[in-house]
């Protein structure tokens, strides 16, 4: 009789994840993938042209006739069109001016000195809970937060006595499923906004102006209940777990692994001089707060609008840019100063053009979604869809509460395969924004919606490159682990996120709460 162990069947949620695996690596690259979609938006107006397709969007006065691309109008316009659909397309002017103060806000090192001093000065207790509230909020660092916060969640947890994996795999749940939201304004959502804001051109009433404050209501309430929640899932969940499966608590020394000897040791302890850095570049963040909000509030201010007010527009709410540039540089360079990474002023330039080439791939990817949008709102195209879904979705009676649940749960789905938030929200933004708001809702309560399904699902997804990041962390533990022994620990909290954060949408939907300064959920 043969002692050989007879092949374990995968299970149904195994084949499930390699399914998933094998269709999203079917997906071409975002480029390539926007530049397919151009070609088909250009394939198909160009059809709906010539066939003489028309679309009557209600309260416009006049129809409007879809223009195709392939047409001597439509090549005319690409041709004479390129470089301002390029210059033109909305993220380019937020997300860049902010990126380059938070990129001098992390690469002087301010940015994971405030992360370290948060993990230092949390009691053992609460430990899982400033890695959720670290975790949640370690956005406003962009993609940094899925490298910076996961091994310095462990370093902590360490050296309490609690099980670094959980740290480690905590800190990494909290940023990715939470990554729409914040209690600070972020380049995340002057990139979100700018999107927004380029699709409602081609809406009748736009409805109230989406900016970088369009969600901030509803984000600091998500913010605040999902870091509880990660923490709540760290210490309950995913911790107790750990133990019962006896992952060790001691990293295995693996014979391949080289430590370079001029490589420092990673610590979460501050050292006096970036303890003193972080007291400065507070103090100046701190002065430059007071000195604004004195110049916004004041009598007369030139920021308030013509009723001496600030909503619905103003001066100041098209001054957010400027205001979360200056909270990051400010902040930033002081603490290079004292630290010594800022030891003149040409280091100033050299850290912005550092910060620039981060962002070199955020700017050829805008070249293609600029053309996409550019086209998806001068051919008609993107009216048509609107208004035939619109239609579609008023026979089928999903007109409420219902359609926007079917939205979270398709932005969920489709976050499987597109990791990109700027990519899908670009795609989904074009249909769903003027669709909705042919139903009676505002573009920014459609955008706040989208961002539940923009980070739930993203980290038990195998094409998010940063699993790949965390997979290698976790084997410094368990040197045999997978992608499925990290999917497993993580589904709870996509599970837990997309159910408290969609409880969060349902209360502001219901109770019809504003969800940013100046912005509802219901177009009057």
């Amino acid at each position: 009789m043969s002692n050989a162990a007879s092949p374990v069947r995968p299970s149904r949620t195994d084949r499930f994840l390699g399914a998933v695996e094998r269709l999203g690596n079917r997906l071409p690259e975002p480029f390539t993938l926007f530049l397919i979609l151009f070609l088909v938006i250009a394939l198909v107006s160009t059809f709906m042209a010539l066939a003489g397709v028309t679309v009557q969007v209600p309260g416009a006065e006049e129809v409007t006739e879809i223009q195709g691309l392939f047409t001597p109008e439509g090549m005319t316009w690409f041709t004479q069109n390129i470089g301002a659909n390029y210059i033109g397309f909305p993220p380019l002017l937020t997300v860049l001016t902010i990126w380059l103060a938070v990129g001098v806000a992390e690469k002087t090192g301010l940015l994971a000195a405030g992360v370290r001093a948060v993990f230092g000065s949390a009691p053992r207790w609460a430990l899982p809970y400033a890695v959720g509230f670290v975790g949640v909020l370690g956005s406003v660092m962009s993609d940094s937060a899925f490298i910076v916060i996961p091994p310095l969640a462990a370093l902590v947890f360490r050296a309490a006595g609690r099980h670094p994996v959980a740290g480690l795999l905590g800190g990494f749940a909290a940023a990715g499923a939470g990554y729409s939201t914040n209690i600070a304004v972020t380049s995340l959502d002057a990139l979100f906004a700018g999107i927004t804001t380029a699709v409602t051109e081609i809406l009748p009433n736009p409805g109230d102006p989406v900016n970088p404050l369009s969600n901030w209501y509803f984000n600091v309430v998500a913010a605040v209940m999902l870091s509880v929640l990660a923490g709540f899932l760290i210490d309950r969940v995913l911790e107790p777990r750990l133990v019962r499966q006896g992952v060790p608590v001691e990293e295995a020394r693996l014979a391949d692994t080289v430590v370079p000897d001029d490589e420092p040791p990673v610590t979460a302890d501050l050292t006096a001089t970036e303890r003193r850095g972080l007291t400065f570049a507070t103090g100046s963040l701190l002065l430059v707060a007071a000195v604004l909000a004195v110049a916004f509030v004041l009598p007369g201010s030139p920021w308030r609008n013509e009723d001496g007010g600030f909503l619905p527009e103003s001066p100041l709410l098209g001054s957010i840019t400027f205001v979360i540039f200056v909270l990051f540089m400010v902040p930033g360079v002081v603490y290079g100063i004292v630290t010594r990474s800022v030891t003149s002023m040409k280091d100033v330039p050299r850290l912005l053009e550092q910060s620039v080439k981060d962002m070199a791939g955020f700017l050829v990817l805008a070249f293609v979604l600029g053309q996409f949008i550019a086209l998806f709102n001068w051919s008609g195209v993107g009216q048509w869809i609107a208004v035939a879904g619109a239609e579609g979705l008023e026979s089928s009676g999903l007109t409420g509460y219902g359609a926007i649940i079917g939205f979270l749960a398709l932005a969920s789905l489709l976050n499987l395969f597109i990791i990109s938030g700027s990519s899908l929200w670009t795609i989904m933004a074009a249909v769903f924004v003027p669709m909705f708001a042919l139903i009676g809702y505002e573009p920014g309560f459609v955008q706040a919606a989208f961002r539940v399904g923009d980070s739930a699902t993203q980290i038990i997804t195998p094409l998010n490159p940063y699993m790949i990041v965390l997979l290698t962390f976790l084997r410094r533990w368990e040197p045999k682990a997978g992608l499925g022994s990290v999917i497993a620990r993580l589904l709870p909290f996509t599970v837990a996120f997309w159910l408290v954060w969609a409880a969060i949408l349902s209360v502001f939907f219901f109770l019809d709460l504003p969800i940013g300064p100046g912005n509802g959920i219901f177009l009057e």
